[in-house]
């Protein structure tokens, strides 16, 4: 009986040994909410002037600004991970002079505007960790109406001089002004 009660007390422990290591070497499932890349390119050919890395949660019948996203609170801009922006040139964000580098988008949405910051403090989960001490840049501007979307979505727009990017989700648009400065064309005879 002893031998027994022993067999199956090393058996059961193994079992549990296996089934834990064999969830420590598995991957993560699948996760619900898809993230998306985006590129300011002049051109396709020229090299990109920024990249947005960032979540896209869906509105899935519900009302998003006000509710999903509660007004004149920090939001992480997207879904999961901070949303990232990467400048690969020197940049003016609205009135801000950015040099050329990684940052976090996080922004605060209210009914008639939004304020738009850009934070040095990368790789961190949604805006939980957010320190205003790492802000390099803080712009206000005004929300527009557009056609409905399902999920959020950054996209950007040339026009002129100026390049926007553009935040949108359900009827809400808020467009970020970015301007590069133009390089030098050089023409020979």
């Amino acid at each position: 009986m002893v031998k027994f009660y022993i067999s199956t007390v090393i058996s059961l422990f193994l079992i549990l040994f296996f089934v834990s290591e064999t969830r420590a070497q598995g991957f993560v499932p699948v996760d619900d909410i898809p993230h998306d890349i985006s590129y300011l390119r002049e051109s396709k050919i020229m090299p990109p002037l920024a990249k947005v890395l960032y979540g896209r949660p869906k509105k899935e019948d519900s009302e998003v600004f006000g509710n999903l996203v509660p007004y004149d609170k920090l939001w992480r801009t997207g879904a999961n991970e901070a949303t990232e922006v990467k400048f690969f040139k020197d940049v003016q964000f609205g009135d801000c002079e950015v040099k050329a580098g990684t940052y976090v988008l996080v922004t605060i949405p209210h009914k008639e505007e939004w304020q738009v910051i850009l934070s040095s403090q990368t790789d961190v989960w949604g805006a939980c960790q957010y320190d205003p001490f790492f802000n390099v840049a803080e712009i206000t501007v005004p929300v527009k109406k557009g056609e409905e979307l399902e999920a959020f979505t950054i996209a950007f727009k040339e026009k002129n001089d100026t390049s926007q990017m553009i935040l949108g989700w359900d009827t809400v648009r808020v467009n970020v002004p970015l301007k590069f400065e133009k390089e030098p064309v050089l023409v020979s005879n």
